[in-house]
């Protein structure tokens, strides 16, 4: 469905984009991080025909971008960063207006897609309310709405959920994954927890280039796991001691406990030495008639990658092959 090859945009002599490849199929929510500056929304932009790229091609639905800007407009919507809104107009108004400058008659299929639009952003209450008094979270429903009105086959959403409260958050989460069902979606954002949630696949660029391209697991998987997580209930001083003894030069780190009576300590070690250091904590839990309530290793995270890549860049991708194709 989005097709880019070779994509290179230039501003003055700063390059933001660096010769950046990648392809989103039919039907996937593509997670797009990076640091600020990193070259987001420069591509977002020109994947809508905002900006005209240095070099490079962009094909949308086979339709090159350069040559055809105006159908592909017809297939794609796009919420920005700054939410275009006009704060002075009412809902109803507005998204009569957004469908007139789309072209829609004032017949039936105007008003079928407002009504449609309506419904899936939850718009029905504040229908004839006036966009200025509205919630933040309601305001990011309503710049969803004018976005899918034409009702296209790729949207494109650059930090949908900036500035909204956790329950905010949650609902514009749930509301984008329920999109991406049947539709491509494009999905900028800086809350990892929400591609964690919403993403089928992730990609990550930093200084105009792609660093890394896969599932969740894929590039978790691609980092050695973490530290060995221990949770003991027990005399914590006796813990803290015997512990301390049993792995020593600062391989062990004690942290806060959730529970009263129990101690929390991380063990750094090699994973391919678990079988010993879990027998040896195994050992010492029982040797002292302690209750071992938890012994694991702890996976990468997400945000471990994102650190890695974005504050020191490979020359070359962590995972490639993600277009799920």
């Amino acid at each position: 469905m989005i097709q880019v090859e070779n994509l290179v945009k230039y501003y003055g002599t700063f390059a933001a984009l660096q010769g950046i490849d990648f392809q989103v199929p039919s039907g996937q929510v593509l997670g797009f991080l990076g640091p600020n500056g990193a070259g987001k929304s420069t591509t977002m932009k020109i994947l809508t025909g905002y900006l005209i790229p240095s070099s490079g091609t962009v094909t949308i639905d086979g339709i090159d971008v350069l040559e055809d800007p105006i159908r592909v407009r017809k297939k794609v919507g796009y919420l920005p960063e700054n939410n275009p809104l006009y704060h002075d107009m009412r809902v109803d108004d507005y998204l009569g207006f957004i469908a007139d400058v789309r072209g829609m008659s004032s017949g039936g299929s105007k008003t079928s897609a407002i009504d449609r639009v309506v419904d899936v952003c939850g718009l029905k209450r504040v229908w004839r309310k006036g966009i200025k008094e509205l919630s933040k979270g309601f305001r990011q429903r309503v710049g969803l709405a004018q976005a899918m009105i034409h009702d296209p086959e790729i949207l494109i959403l650059d930090e949908p959920t900036s500035g909204l409260d956790p329950n905010q958050i949650v609902e514009i989460r749930e509301l984008i994954r329920s999109l991406g069902a049947d539709r491509t979606v494009l999905l900028s954002t800086h809350y990892l927890q929400e591609v964690e949630a919403t993403c089928d696949r992730i990609m990550i660029i930093a200084h105009g280039r792609i660093v890394a391209d896969g599932t969740l697991e894929e590039l978790t998987g691609s980092l050695p796991p973490g530290e060995l997580k221990v949770t003991v209930k027990g005399p914590r001083e006796d813990v803290e001691k015997q512990f301390a003894e049993l792995f020593p030069g600062g391989e062990v780190r004690f942290r806060p406990a959730e529970h009263d009576g129990e101690v929390s300590l991380r063990i750094e070690s090699k994973p391919e030495n678990d079988e010993n250091v879990l027998e040896a904590v195994f050992d010492l839990a029982k040797g002292n008639g302690w209750k071992l309530l938890e012994l694991h290793r702890e996976n990468a995270t997400l945000e471990q990658v994102f650190r890695r890549l974005t504050m020191d860049p490979v020359e070359q991708p962590l995972v490639m092959g993600g277009s799920g194709v």
